[in-house]
C-alpha cells in the first residue's frame, strides 16, 4: 500500500488471504515517496516468490500502474476511497494504465475482492487454493438462500428488525 492510512481497507485482503491460507508480505511502499524502495520491491518480487501483488492507492494512485510496469506478475490495484473525489480519482488512475501494462482493478475500497482475485489467479495452478475458494463461494451461496427462506417466512418488517439488530449477520 501506498500509504499506512491504507492499512485500515487493505487488511481485507489480508483477511481473505488468511482466511484461504495463503502466505503474503504486507508492507507501505510509496510511488512517490519512496520510489527507490518501490522500484526494488516490484522488481525483486518474482525473484522472492511472489507470484501476485496487490497494491492499494489513494489520489493520484500510481502505486499499482508503476508497480506493473516494473514486474512481470500480475497486479491488482485496489483504489483507496480519498476526501475530495470519493475514490474517483484513485479508480480512474488505477484502471486506465495503457495498453501492455495490465492493472486488474477492483472496486474503490475493494480490498476483500482482491484477495478472492489473487486466490483465484493461485488456484489456477494449487488444486488446495482452488478448492478453498469453492468452498468459500459455497459457503456465500448457502448464506444467501438462508437469509432469502428467512425473509419468505418472517416478512420484510420483522426481517428488518431482525436485521437491525445483528441477527442476520453470520
Amino acid at each position: 500500500m501506498g500509504s499506512d492510512s491504507d492499512l485500515q481497507i487493505m487488511n481485507g485482503a489480508a483477511e481473505m488471504l488468511d482466511l484461504f491460507k495463503i502466505p503474503y508480505e504486507i508492507t507501505i511502499v510509496s510511488a512517490h515517496r519512496t520510489t527507490k524502495r518501490m522500484v526494488t520491491y516490484a522488481s525483486q518480487a518474482k525473484g522472492r516468490g511472489l507470484k501476485v501483488i496487490i497494491a492499494g492507492a489513494g489520489g493520484a494512485a500510481h502505486l499499482p500502474g508503476i508497480v506493473a510496469s516494473l514486474t512481470p506478475l500480475p497486479v491488482i490495484g485496489v483504489p483507496i476511497k480519498t476526501t475530495s473525489l470519493d475514490g474517483l480519482d484513485s479508480l480512474l488512475s488505477i484502471v486506465q494504465m495503457p495498453s501492455g501494462i495490465p492493472v486488474a482493478t477492483v472496486a474503490i475500497n475493494g480490498a476483500k475482492n482482491a484477495g478472492i482475485l489473487a486466490a483465484e489467479i493461485l488456484g489456477i495452478s494449487s488444486p488446495i487454493i482452488s478448492n478453498s475458494v469453492q468452498k468459500y463461494r459455497q459457503n456465500l451461496e448457502s448464506e444467501v438462500l438462508r437469509k432469502s427462506l428467512s425473509l419468505e417466512k418472517i416478512g420484510a418488517k420483522k426481517y428488518l428488525e431482525r436485521a437491525a439488530k445483528g441477527m442476520h449477520r453470520k
